[in-house]
């Protein structure tokens, strides 16, 4: 990245530097020699893959240990049949977890045939101490297990099972750490992610992220523009600002910031045309921030505003610290100043203790927010939370029952609010190629809904003007106007 240590001036006969980043540069030097005498015995660079699952925080996370491992040498590929596969773990419901497991039956049968594969698994699932003791027992053919706080270590990880050819397990139970200057490949080279804080200190009853991610931490203001300034300059147009909580960014910092004057900082970045953050906290939202983005001529009209439920009893035992009336007035204040915004939400269905009556207010509140779009979840009972100790769980048919009624109120509602663009001129980055229609391109509004439209690979990461011409439910097609 903006700091990038050139590993061939690394000593690699000198001790290892005990500070960070340049101890893991160290790393790297000594592991891209072992992948230089692979090649010379195999007349061929070592391949890797790797399986992200989970938020954007982990999306993030992993492409810093791509772009780690391209620094070694390791050449990616797109299957499991590699000399290396790193999965990037999630465990916010216990089916993330269940897919990981049956992953590992998979990368059994190949380690069979090929020994000298190497298994890493990092992430969210990692940070539960009896994962860990279940990988140990049921799947010693693992051989790195690390967590969330420290990503950054994969290299000197890797060395050292390298070295000790046994498992290397290094799991920090929290840190105030924050190692950012490594390299990362991007998924986009016109839009990136933006780590602002890791960690929250909310503790929904429901939520196991603060007990794998951490307390709240947030990064210095000056080193987030830092790296947006070389982002910009490296031909990003967008970032997004992430963090569990990003409306509580900066409290902790030694002189606090609020995460208003962060984007404002952010707005000033010369070249930046598109700023995106989340995930907001509705009890944190503050009447500045409200004020920032109406001003703004870059942060994009859109926020994801997670309600959870509309039952203010409901919301009480998930301890969340508002209420429904709280909420919708939070939202009537975003829309008074900023008509035309796209709000999105979270909604969980099912949890303990929920009726009917709670579940209609939950519809009430879908009903009279009208919402973009909204992911909805099933409850999944996360051990050691205290919603998993919580008395009268909801019988899986009837929170299935629930789920499938406010997934048909959230779709019709939807495809009603996301037509408003419709025959208007828009602003548009384009994405990709689009790979179900020859011939055109996909790209997202300023509220993040796609586009399809007649264009070619020369349009990816530029922002044009299309025109809406029809309304598809969840997406519009259009066509670009003054094509050059």
């Amino acid at each position: 990245m903006y700091q990038e240590i050139d590993l061939d001036k690394i000593d690699m006969n000198a001790e290892p530097p005990a500070e960070e980043p340049a101890r893991q540069y160290y790393f790297m030097a000594k592991c891209r020699q072992w992948v230089r005498e692979f090649e010379r015995k195999n007349g061929r660079r070592p391949c890797f893959f790797t399986q992200t699952f989970g938020c954007q925080m982990n999306a993030r996370d992993s492409e810093k240990l791509v772009g780690i491992l391209g620094r070694i040498g390791f050449l990616e590929t797109q299957d499991e049949h590699a000399d290396f596969v790193l999965y990037n773990t999630c465990t916010v419901r216990e089916n993330a977890n269940q897919r990981v497991y049956g992953h590992l039956g998979y990368l059994n049968t190949l380690k069979k045939k090929d020994p000298n594969m190497l298994i890493a698994l990092c992430g969210c699932m990692m940070q539960e101490p009896q994962v860990v003791e279940k990988i140990k027992k049921s799947y010693g053919f693992v051989d790195i297990i690390f967590g969330t706080h420290n990503i950054f270590k994969l290299a000197e990880l890797m060395w050292e099972r390298l070295v000790i050819r046994k498992m290397a397990v290094d799991i920090w139970e929290d840190t105030c750490l924050i190692v950012e200057d490594l390299p990362a490949k991007r998924k986009y080279p016109f839009k990136s992610g933006v780590n602002i804080m890791f960690g929250c200190n909310n503790f929904c009853s429901y939520c196991i992220v603060p007990y794998v991610r951490g307390r709240e931490r947030s990064r210095k203001p000056e080193d987030i523009i830092q790296e947006i300034r070389h982002l910009v300059a490296s031909g990003v147009v967008e970032v997004m600002l992430l963090g569990q909580n990003v409306n509580s960014y900066g409290k902790n910092l030694e002189e606090p910031v609020t995460f208003a004057s962060l984007l404002r900082q952010a707005e000033a970045v010369e070249g930046l045309k598109r700023i995106r953050f989340m995930t907001s906290h509705p009890k944190d939202l503050s009447d500045e921030l409200i004020e920032v983005m109406k001003d703004s001529k870059k942060i994009c009209g859109h926020l994801h505003l997670p309600v959870q439920s509309g039952s203010s009893r409901v919301l009480k035992n998930m301890n969340r610290r508002y209420t429904k009336e709280q909420y919708l007035q939070l939202v009537d204040k975003i829309r008074a100043a900023m008509p035309d915004i796209s709000l999105t939400t979270d909604i969980i269905v099912g949890f303990p203790g929920e009726t009917e009556e709670d579940f209609q207010e939950t519809l009430d509140v879908v009903r009279t927010v009208g919402f973009d779009s909204a992911f909805t979840f099933l409850y999944s009972k996360r051990s050691n939370t205290p919603a998993a100790s919580m008395e009268d769980q909801v019988e899986a048919s009837v929170a299935k029952d629930r789920f499938d009624r406010l997934l048909a109120e959230v779709q019709a509602i939807s495809a009603k609010v996301c037509a408003r663009d419709l025959h208007k001129s828009k602003e548009v980055l384009v994405e990709s190629v689009d790979d179900h229609m020859e011939g055109y391109v996909t790209g997202r509004l300023s509220n993040n809904i796609l586009v399809h439209f007649p264009g070619d690979i020369s349009l990816v990461g530029r922002i044009v003007s299309v025109y809406l011409e029809e309304a598809k439910g969840f997406y519009y097609m259009g066509r670009m106007e003054n094509p050059q």
